[in-house]
């Protein structure tokens, strides 16, 4: 027997807005059902997987143990941290290294992490010379 991952739940203050972020983010719409002040929202993911922004009374307050790790459909790593950063992203942390690899940490507007890893073409093109 094996189990699937059927959704990736965040805490957070306001469950439509943070809804609304990751929206941009995946380019998915949140559901239709969701209103503001919804103590729930949702955004379902192409690959069946739904994100769920969950209202919780307390705020985050230490390192996230489980983050999700993106990959960009198209373009570079570097662009799409820019775009992330241009929509409410906040950078955390940079792990990108001078030869392209490596990857970005970023926050959403609630402070959840999450990195940012290069296209697969980045990667099929190997390490960059500086």
């Amino acid at each position: 027997m094996t189990s699937f991952v059927q959704n990736v739940a965040f805490d957070c203050a306001d469950a439509y807005a943070l809804a609304q972020f990751w929206s941009k983010v995946t380019g998915r719409p949140v559901s239709g059902e969701d209103r503001p002040g919804d103590p729930e929202a949702l955004v379902s993911l192409s690959s069946g997987v739904d994100l769920v922004f969950c209202q919780v009374p307390e705020g985050k307050s230490v390192k996230n143990r489980v983050h999700v790790c993106l990959r960009p459909d198209e373009g570079p790593r570097d662009a799409e941290v820019e775009r992330l950063l241009g929509i409410g992203a906040t950078l955390v942390s940079d792990k990108r290294n001078p030869d392209g690899t490596g990857w970005a940490v970023l926050a959403d507007p609630e402070g959840n992490e999450f990195c940012v890893l290069r296209s697969l073409a980045e990667v099929a093109e190997g390490p960059t010379q500086s």
